[in-house]
């Protein structure tokens, strides 16, 4: 790579873990200004962190960079300004960020984990050398475990003599399998995570808009939602008595006052929202995230149809470093640009899908409580969403940019069934969520404009004798 691209990849990264710094910094748990030897480990593991989240920035923006680059030297070939975009700048980015995808995932991240969770071997003096010392063994015996996994189960698919030679070839053979396994398996959480993320980003813009008000009286439910305030304050200050434990009745009550001031808060938020705000700002956002989702579906539905009359859709690698020749896109830049907007719009998606899953609900991160090791696993867990970001987009035909690098040697993209399977089960699962999201949001719409959701009262706050408490705030007896 000439010294010229160097700068350039240098600068993009720069500006990357500046970003992710500020990132983490955010969600970060606070510390005191104690400089101890905690201190130093948790500040070492935050710059890994810092380093690993800015390369799976790199791995998002590397397919979108890659095709504006692409059509933006096709529509200005002779400009000189833009000389220094060039092939030789494109796969330099390529093979850097599967470099430091692959330095991260196996060698960074575990260092950060082990080196947090280090005391010192036992008998040794106390101190950063003896948690190093700790941390270096554990990762020698982690890469044992997972070479002989590899090894094992390289042995057991492929039991020809080549393929028993290649066993021996850590560099060539052992890296990029197990890259691949990872990519794979990328893949695998992607396909579980994005269409969960399609479905759950309508949940989210509606809470972050607000929704139109038909056939709803804000006025009566304000006012109900204030008696209820009112009650929970009276039983709070002591005015009723109650046979059982007083301690972890309060917690309760404390708990459904908040839930019910928050309700408050947002009833009265719609009540002032000006009229373009709720008539045409929120209609006009979910017709952009239904529009975007119903593109992504066809683009794949298509694909399908394009890959069971020809292989030409199927996913390969590209060695061409003539980045520029030819667009890619039939409609030109318009389709670039709309490919780009869908790439990124599976990521967010999949990032939302991903903590909305109840196996990852742990891994939330919090505004100023996060914890280190919390940090660690969401890094990790972005790096294998973001590098397989690019092979998922190219396995299901959002774009037909090949990809280049390590990115296009993976074993299992040139298996047509593996390929067809994976189309049919991410257009199958997202029509399903979205199908059962779409239906379970008019039935709630209905009943409230019938007013039959106020017999479901889910948001009430629950009494311990009886377990319900009326609209109007008064004790349900038994």
């Amino acid at each position: 790579m000439a010294p010229s691209c160097l700068n350039i990849c240098f600068l993009l990264f720069a500006v990357l873990y500046i970003v992710s710094y500020f990132i983490i910094t955010r969600y970060k748990k606070k510390s005191d200004d104690h400089e101890d030897e905690d201190a130093v480990v948790n500040r070492i593991s935050l710059y890994l962190c810092t380093f690993t989240l800015a390369v799976s920035g790199g791995a998002v923006f590397l397919l979108p960079f890659s095709i504006i680059s692409n059509e933006i030297l096709l529509s200005f070939p002779k400009n000189y300004y833009i000389q220094w975009l060039n092939g030789s700048l494109i796969h330099g980015l390529w093979n850097l960020v599967s470099l430091f995808s692959n330095l991260c995932l196996f060698v960074l991240m575990p260092f950060a984990y082990f080196f947090l969770e280090s005391e010192g071997f036992a008998g040794s003096k106390k101190g950063i050398k003896a948690r190093i010392l700790e941390t270096f063994v554990m990762l020698f015996l982690l890469a044992l475990l997972i070479l002989g996994i590899v090894w094992v189960a390289s042995a057991l698919i492929d039991n020809d003599a080549a393929s028993m030679e290649s066993l021996y070839d850590l560099w060539e053979f052992y890296l990029p399998y197990l890259y691949s396994c990872i990519s794979l398996m990328g893949g695998l959480l992607l396909l579980m995570c994005t269409p969960v993320g399609l479905s759950r980003m309508f949940t989210i813009m509606g809470q972050l808009l607000v929704k139109p008000t038909i056939l709803e009286d804000l006025d009566e439910q304000i006012y109900c939602i204030h008696l209820q305030e009112e009650a929970l304050q009276r039983r709070l200050n002591g005015s009723t008595s109650y046979t059982f434990s007083r301690g972890n009745f309060t917690v309760q009550l404390n708990k459904d006052l908040d839930n019910i001031r928050n309700l408050k808060h947002k009833l009265e938020r719609r009540k002032k929202a000006s009229g373009w705000e709720k008539n045409l700002l929120y209609p006009i956002v979910m017709l952009i995230l239904l529009a975007g989702t119903t593109i992504s579906v066809l683009m794949v539905v298509f694909n399908i149809l394009y890959l069971l009359v020809d292989e030409t859709p199927m996913p390969k690698g590209s060695t061409d470093r003539g980045i520029g020749n030819t667009s890619l896109s039939t409609f030109g830049l318009a389709q670039a640009v709309l490919e780009i907007v869908l790439m990124f719009y599976l990521m967010v998606s999949s990032v939302v899908g991903f903590y909305s899953l109840r196996v990852f609900e742990g891994l939330t991160p919090r505004n100023d409580d996060t914890t280190m090791t919390t940090i660690i696993g969401c890094c990790v867990s972005i790096l294998v969403l973001s590098s397989a970001l690019p092979v998922m987009s190219r396995t299901l035909g959002i774009t037909r940019f090949d990809l280049l690098g390590d990115f296009g040697r993976f074993n299992w993209l040139g298996n047509f069934y593996i390929v067809l399977s994976y189309n049919l089960l991410f257009a199958v699962v997202t029509t399903l969520c979205l199908v059962r999201k779409f239906t379970s949001a008019v039935r709630e719409e209905l009943l409230k404009a019938l007013g039959l959701d106020k017999l479901q009262l889910s948001n009430s706050p629950t009494d311990p004798e009886s377990g319900k408490l009326s609209a109007n705030g008064h004790q349900k007896t038994l």
